[in-house]
């Protein structure tokens, strides 16, 4: 191993001693820890003492029996720790801990969080350092130095962005495929939200990478439909109450309203779709949710165009996935921490830094701000600063403070799809006019030899 390459593990190593170090001790002393993890567990519970997990009334009988937060919990905690939001496919991999007691059930997810996210960033690392190590290191290390929230609060987008990576990895590299399968399966069955645009890219890319997408979404059907059946029994209205408790938070003013009145949108683990920079001009969902689709689907439009026009290679997959996960983060409701997707673009951005030249120094640009304003800690440090600024209180400062909070994040993502795309575009079309032009190149020094 060369220097450089110890340099860059170095430097992974050492993001991911902050990111569980930090992370656990943050979560010990956090006041409201592992809260989405009890939206997850609970629900869980109650699915397995055959009452309606989408019934809050009856998850928060399961979740008040427990006895473990109830008593110490505030109103909105308990709302969010007892009226389900996720698709019943989620059950297929959060019944075995529901299983458990809170205690192992809590420790073990932990564990698999951390590892999961530690073990994909590892296999990035490793097609990164074959183009540029100690970049490759630097952004990883710190991605995961700044990716407590996850820990903190129990997020399933920890362990479904590091299982999605995993079967990146797997059907890139062709190694341990049932495993890449399994693993892609799972990301699908728990937040297809966040990485299901990188499913569909292989579905797209051509016979190899479809097959494989093929077998994923025939595992997640298997996984899911006997959880689905079950639901279906025991709650048959799942589908109005999935709606009513996402319209509960969804509501105006409500936690995940992306406008300016929400009490939970802004802030540490904010609300990073373009709905939430719409929002802020036009506080309709009738106008923010078609303007934020209006944005997003010419770019995917192109994507998939690209997609199925030109055969893929190592090169230009790593190059479309960049794209795309950065733009996952668009269209739809996600927050800060979905946005450790953006792990993809690593070795996108190494092989244009290896390369040289203004793309090169515009990859590591976009990237670096994008793991700087998506990173836990400096926005903590920045919302620390935010009462020392003694900010005048008028309706001018107030906004300008709205603007400084939601506008980061959504438009850098915004930008590093567009690069990403940019530059896949580009490499497609240059492959594909290169045999033309040497096959003319050919002809031409035929003609001339008199041939």
């Amino acid at each position: 191993m060369t220097k450089a390459r110890l340099d860059g593990l170095y430097l992974l190593l050492l993001g991911s001693v902050v990111f569980v170090l930090l992370g656990a001790v943050l979560e010990r002393t956090a006041p409201a820890p592992m809260l989405d993890f009890r939206a997850l567990y609970y629900p869980a519970r109650c699915l397995l003492q055959h009452c309606d997990p989408y019934n809050e009334t009856e998850v928060l009988r399961v979740y008040q029996a427990e006895g473990v937060y109830g008593s110490s919990d505030t109103a909105k905690e308990r709302q969010m720790a007892t009226r389900y939001v996720y698709l019943p496919t989620a059950f297929s991999f959060t019944v075995p801990f529901g299983m458990l007691q809170w205690g192992p059930a809590q420790l073990l997810w932990i564990t698999l969080t951390a590892g999961s996210l530690v073990f994909a960033s590892v296999l990035i690392w490793n097609i990164g350092a074959n183009y540029a190590p100690v970049i490759s290191g630097c952004l990883i290390g710190f991605l995961l130095a700044n990716s407590e929230l996850l820990v903190i609060k129990g997020m399933c987008a920890g362990i479904a962005i590091g299982f999605c990576v995993v079967g990146v990895w797997c059907f890139i590299r062709e190694r341990f495929i049932p495993v890449g399968v399994l693993c892609l399966a799972v990301s699908l069955a728990v937040k297809p939200q966040d990485t299901g645009l990188v499913w569909l890219y292989f579905l797209l890319a051509g016979r190899v990478y479809r097959q494989r997408a093929l077998q994923t979404l025939l595992t997640t059907i298997v996984m899911s439909v006997p959880v689905i059946i079950w639901v279906w029994y025991v709650s048959p209205h799942w589908i109005q109450e999935l709606h009513a408790n996402v319209m509960a938070f969804a509501v105006h003013g409500g936690l995940n309203d992306p406008g300016p009145a929400s009490t939970g949108a802004h802030g540490l683990g904010m609300v990073i779709s373009l709905q939430a920079i719409f929002s802020v001009f036009w506080d309709d969902t009738r106008i923010y949710n078609p303007a934020s689709y209006l944005v997003f689907a010419p770019l995917l439009l192109v994507w998939m165009f690209v997609t199925l026009r030109y055969r893929s290679s190592p090169e230009r997959t790593w190059l479309a996935i960049a794209a795309i996960a950065a733009f996952s983060m668009l269209p739809v409701y996600h927050r800060q921490y979905d946005a450790k997707l953006i792990l993809l673009t690593v070795p996108a951005c190494a092989m244009l830094w290896s390369e040289g030249g203004l793309t090169g120094r515009l990859a590591l640009l976009v990237n670096t701000v994008g793991f700087v304003v998506t990173g836990d800690l400096p926005w903590s440090v920045f919302l620390g600063l935010i009462p020392t600024l003694h900010l005048s209180g008028t309706e001018l400062s107030n906004q300008i403070l709205t603007v400084v909070q939601v506008f980061p994040v959504p438009l850098t993502l915004l930008a590093m799809g567009i690069f990403y795309l940019w530059v896949y575009v580009r490499r497609c079309y240059e492959h594909a006019s290169t045999p033309a032009l040497q096959g003319r190149a050919e002809d031409l020094r035929i003609n001339a030899s008199g041939g």
